[in-house]
């Protein structure tokens, strides 16, 4: 987590950001965001979430950072600020992948 000390502050901006992550629909807002910057109409189109649903996630979103938004005549723009969020998703998902498999594999022997 770098070299600096890990200040109750810190701590509180890390966990603030955790737990924005941990809402499925942000995940997902943030996925369709992945290959470049769409408009809020568009996100609500290839999530499935109603508007105000996704207006509200972005918000959340745009206040801790993970993404900017821009108006363009009667249109709202999003686009992510740093695509490194995905590393950490990408960590997660091998992580489960590796545990399913072990699962799997003491299920197959029981």
């Amino acid at each position: 987590m770098g070299t600096g000390k890990m200040t109750p502050e810190l701590l509180t901006l890390i966990a603030d950001r955790f737990r924005a992550l941990s809402e499925p629909a942000r995940l997902q807002i943030l996925n369709a965001l992945r290959d470049g910057e769409k408009t809020v109409t568009q996100l609500v189109e290839e999530t499935g979430l109603g508007q105000a649903n996704v207006s509200k996630h972005l918000q959340v979103l745009h206040s801790l950072g993970f993404i900017s938004r821009r108006k363009q005549g009667l249109f709202v723009y999003c686009t992510l600020t740093d695509k490194d969020v995905f590393r950490l998703c990408d960590l997660m998902c091998g992580r489960l992948e590796t545990e399913l498999s072990s699962r799997k594999k003491i299920l197959a022997v029981g």
